[in-house]
């Protein structure tokens, strides 16, 4: 029998490994096609790692399977590892927070993660048209009427005045990953070129919105929000971080404001 090959032991330190800057945590649907790819733009670089989990959900959107997510929600928020020591984690899905409510994801997701702050699109959403001065918008969902009236509702409840509304009139979550960001930009060239509105927010992760935000900004005169762009500038901010990002809209030219 040979002899065992004799193996060095090699001598190693550590250090605090990727995110020295920021770690952020994002919960993703299942379905969801472009939250990762959108996000990961706007946070990549400065020493931020951004980490996600994946949570079961139908890929029908309707008010019943929506809110049946908080039944995952917290073992999805488990499989970000709490020893990585997140400084902020996002709930990734618009619809979903509207219809589980705001203070109970965060609250589920603090009680595995006490020490992160938290967020989700509509939070973000929220958070950036006050950050922006902004009160009359213009809504652009790709939901059925029945989840794009609860939208409506909860951005009047928080005092903003939503004076017109425009969906694409889909339950289908793949089908919404698949509507071009051309058709994007004529939604929002439509809807925003009202006079009584200040502001555009396209709701859902699976739109792919961010591409035509400077576009429509310098057509339109006027912020325009998205739901990925929202969610990843006040994850951001929340994290510390306080940079701009080149053709990511008005709102990373913003901070934070007191009361968000």
């Amino acid at each position: 029998m040979r002899d065992r090959q004799h193996i060095e032991t090699l001598p190693f330190h550590t250090d605090s490994g990727l995110g020295g800057t920021a770690r952020i945590g994002l919960i993703v649907l299942q379905t969801d096609q472009t939250l990762e790819y959108e996000t990961g733009a706007l946070m990549r670089g400065d020493g931020t790692a951004v980490y996600h989990a994946r949570i079961p959900n139908e890929t029908e959107v309707t008010p019943e399977t929506l809110r049946q997510m908080e039944l995952d929600l917290p073992a999805a928020a488990s499989l970000l590892p709490g020893s990585f020591g997140f400084d902020a984690i996002g709930y990734g899905c618009t619809s979903g927070a509207t219809m589980i409510g705001e203070d109970r994801v965060a609250a589920i997701i603090r009680q595995v993660h006490p020490n992160a702050k938290v967020s989700n699109p509509i939070t973000a959403c929220k958070a950036a048209l006050t950050a922006l001065g902004l009160k009359r918008v213009a809504l652009v969902t790709p939901y059925a009427p029945s989840v794009t009236i609860e939208m409506q509702k909860n951005l009047q409840a928080a005092g903003f005045e939503i004076n017109a509304v425009a969906s694409f009139d889909q339950s289908d979550d793949f089908t919404v990953a698949r509507i071009s960001s051309d058709s994007i930009l004529d939604a929002v060239r439509t809807i925003g070129a009202r006079a009584d509105c200040d502001g555009v927010f396209v709701s859902c992760t699976s739109l792919r919105a961010l591409p035509i935000i400077a576009t429509a900004e310098a057509e339109l005169g006027k912020p325009v929000l998205s739901s990925n762009q929202a969610l990843g500038w006040h994850l951001m901010r929340l994290a510390g971080l306080d940079g701009d990002r080149a053709n990511a809209g008005r709102l990373f030219k913003t901070q934070l404001t007191q009361n968000r």
